[in-house]
């Protein structure tokens, strides 16, 4: 009792939030609930279930830490009840050296959502080689429930080895639907997308939009940077256009409230989503059912052991609890 009132005193000074500085995105309720306690509801998504609503967004492969990195992960997948999203599988079409960077389901367990990803690009190529089984062989391989497409012509334009598209990525995806039978998510890679593009994916007959939106790690941005021996300023201003992770909220909800038509009705929140706050949020005013994608984020605490990563994911459970009882959504924003 006296350390506590001691700390109160020292720390009184320091504890002061300025008005500047107030999160006036929520009310602030402290009367209506009692502290929470126990686990989380599962609820289901992605084909599978989960009760953190926190999802993986696509890791990678193909070095000694990335394996560490995608193991600690699926654990966490599997004590938390996270869904997790590969880094791209590319690699493993054509060799599978690196297989057990992402042979994570005996891990993961047969409960949480797990998805393999490839890119437009390879998809485009499969398409045309008639190869399409290469993905279902590769699915059945890793156990995953389905795939993500992960669609980026900026960086491919940028990055010195890229592919060089030869159809919109939304007609590879509509032929790719037509062909296979399997779950099927799409996600940019740190620009997120604008309301066409929007649109027309809501249409579609796929199982989640994931965001990757402005805001997180930009890959763009990242082939630019890796060009340092070029001068490159004539392309630098790419690296700045996209579109926020609430921008594609709102934009969603607009698409939604004209009309029911839609097809897909699951997104992932992700992009910048660096405090759970941020993806609650969003999560609250967005009106298809949605979990918060988290990359980076989790990156810097995966790659050492896994005791750190269940500590920081204890606590993000421990705020999303405290968010549900206590933090209500402003209906002036």
């Amino acid at each position: 009792m006296n350390n506590r009132k001691k700390d109160h005193i020292n720390q009184a000074f320091h504890a002061r939030v300025e008005k500047v500085d107030a999160d006036q995105r929520f009310n602030y309720e402290p009367l209506l609930a009692a502290h929470p306690v126990g686990k989380l509801t599962p609820f289901s998504f992605a084909g599978k279930t989960m009760r953190l609503p926190l999802w993986i967004s696509s890791m990678t492969g193909g070095t000694p830490q990335a394996g560490v990195i995608n193991r600690n992960l699926a654990r966490a997948c599997n004590e938390f009840g996270l869904g997790m999203g590969l880094g791209s599988c590319r690699i493993l079409l054509e060799d599978e050296r690196h297989l057990g960077d992402f042979d994570l389901r005996h891990i993961i367990g047969e409960e949480s959502p797990f998805y393999a990803n490839l890119g437009i690009a390879q998809l485009e190529h499969l398409i045309e080689e008639k190869a399409v089984d290469k993905i279902s062989k590769l699915m059945d391989r890793l156990q995953t429930d389905g795939i993500i497409i992960h669609v980026n012509p900026l960086q491919e334009a940028f990055q010195p080895e890229g592919d060089v598209f030869k159809r919109p990525p939304l007609d590879t995806i509509q032929e790719f639907l037509e062909i296979i039978n399997t779950r099927v998510i799409v996600k940019e890679v740190g620009q997120g997308m604008g309301p066409e593009s929007i649109k027309r994916l809501l249409h579609l007959p796929i199982e989640a939009i994931e965001f990757g939106a402005l805001g997180g790690t930009n890959f763009t941005l990242l082939e630019l940077l890796r060009r340092k021996d070029e001068d490159i300023t004539a392309f630098e201003a790419f690296g700045k256009v996209g579109h926020t992770a609430e921008e594609m909220t709102q934009m969603i909800n607009e698409v939604v409230s004209k009309s029911n038509m839609h097809s897909c009705k699951q997104l992932i929140i992700s992009g910048g989503i660096t405090h759970i706050l941020d993806g609650y949020y969003l999560q609250q005013i967005s009106k298809l059912t949605s979990v918060i994608g988290m990359g980076s984020a989790l990156l810097k605490v995966a790659s050492g052991k896994y005791e750190e990563l269940r500590i920081y994911l204890q606590q993000v459970e421990r705020s999303y609890q405290l968010a549900l009882a206590y933090l209500k959504v402003r209906n002036n924003i």
